[in-house]
């Protein structure tokens, strides 16, 4: 079997990567994705995140960096988690939402829309 590759778009040209389990999406090899987690078909995972539980990046989202999304957290839309982010319970990042530096976000907390986010705790 050929060694799959995906390329990103992060500067780092094709890497070995492969299509999730569950969903479909493209995840490195990098990348620390349970099988639990649902990666959608166009929602990319990638550098050194982790999606664990029952978590669900969907539709267009993009997580990626050493970015962690576990637990029911749902990040979609065209939304991007990255750096050392952190999304969990039941977080919802959706729209074209960036969480990213050392950002918080659990419990309840939405963020969504154009809305940036760099640090900080969101509940």
């Amino acid at each position: 079997m050929k060694a799959q590759t995906h390329d990103f778009l992060d500067g780092n040209g094709p890497v070995p990567a492969h299509r999730h389990t569950n969903g479909g999406g493209w995840v490195a090899n990098t990348t620390n994705v349970h099988n639990s987690a649902y990666i959608g078909p166009d929602a990319l995972v990638f550098g050194d995140a982790r999606v664990h539980g029952n978590a669900r990046v969907f539709d267009n989202a993009r997580v990626y960096g050493y970015a962690l999304v576990f637990g029911d957290a749902r990040v979609h839309g065209n939304a991007q988690v990255y750096g050392d982010a952190l999304i969990h319970d039941n977080a919802r990042v959706s729209g074209y939402a960036r969480v990213y530096g050392d950002a918080r976000v659990y419990g309840n907390a939405r963020v969504s829309g154009a809305a940036l986010v760099k640090r900080g705790v969101y509940t």
